[in-house]
């Protein structure tokens, strides 16, 4: 492929690719950016039809996995996505979950096989971006985790990438938005930030303004109904969801370019 500017977003599970790079997967697309979305499972360990959850009598992984990904393929239309590369590795659930043993799920299979796939996936699309998450996946997921880790290495093995960037949380506006939260009566009841989620600001490189695409945003998440009930942010009043969606922000782990040495505003920024 030609060398057109390019961002590869590398998440682990269908409805990932929304909360924290829906925005500046829209944003770079109508850029005129090419945007490549890799989602590594199917997202088997989701909740199925009518809210079934894993380990729950009817609980059907082939259903589940058909439905996200058919809410996938709607999701990358409203962000405008130029192409969705499927792994196709199996949920590994969250941590204590019995599918964490299963061989075949994604945080178990040989790493350098699924190294050695990402590589080729960047040498066909030559991002000179790459977001991923941070070494504990955000929140702990194994697959997460395990969606850093080939993600860096890929990076670093190919050397294709010129940045590459964690997603991150400012522990300090999450705290403020659910003080906001708390203030109109709105804060979800199932979810209170810990104190040490997130990251200190000062470590955030990168603040990217995606208020022009928050709706599309929205349309997004909404696009995977089936797992509402674990997106809290659904259930947020429209004035905060635009508060904690108008900006997503970032750490900058790898750079190969002259860019900004402190803070950006713009993941290509250096190269372009």
């Amino acid at each position: 492929m030609d060398e057109k500017l390019t961002l590869m977003a590398v998440h682990a599970h269908p409805d990932d690719e929304v909360i924290s790079t829906g925005g500046i997967l829209a944003r770079y697309a109508d850029e005129g950016v090419r945007t490549v979305l890799v989602t590594c499972t199917n997202g088997e360990q989701g909740d199925g039809p009518g809210g079934v959850k894993p380990g729950e009598p009817g609980h059907d992984e082939a259903a589940v996995s058909a439905l996200r990904l058919e809410e996938l393929r709607e999701s990358a239309a409203h962000l405008g996505i130029s192409h969705v590369e499927l792994l196709g590795y199996r949920d590994s659930g969250m941590v204590g979950w019995a599918a964490n043993e299963a061989a075949e799920s994604f945080a178990n299979v040989p790493f350098e096989q699924a190294v050695g796939r990402l590589v080729a996936l960047m040498e066909h699309y030559r991002p000179q971006v790459v977001v991923t998450y941070d070494e504990n996946g955000g929140y702990g997921h194994p697959d997460h985790i395990q969606a850093h880790r080939i993600a860096v290495a890929a990076a670093e093995a190919s050397g294709i990438p010129g940045k590459l960037y964690y997603t991150a949380v400012a522990r300090e506006r999450m705290a403020e938005l659910f003080e906001y939260l708390r203030s109109t009566g709105d804060a979800p009841e199932d979810f209170e930030p810990s104190d040490d989620f997130g990251v200190p600001e000062e470590q955030i490189t990168t603040v990217v303004d995606v208020s022009a695409q928050v709706e599309r945003k929205l349309k997004a998440l909404k696009a995977h109904a089936s797992q509402g009930d674990s997106i809290f942010f659904l259930r947020m009043p429209a004035e905060a969801q635009h508060r904690v969606f108008e900006h997503e922000t970032f750490i900058r782990h790898i750079n190969r370019v002259p860019a900004a040495a402190d803070r950006e505003d713009d993941l290509f920024d250096g190269l372009r």
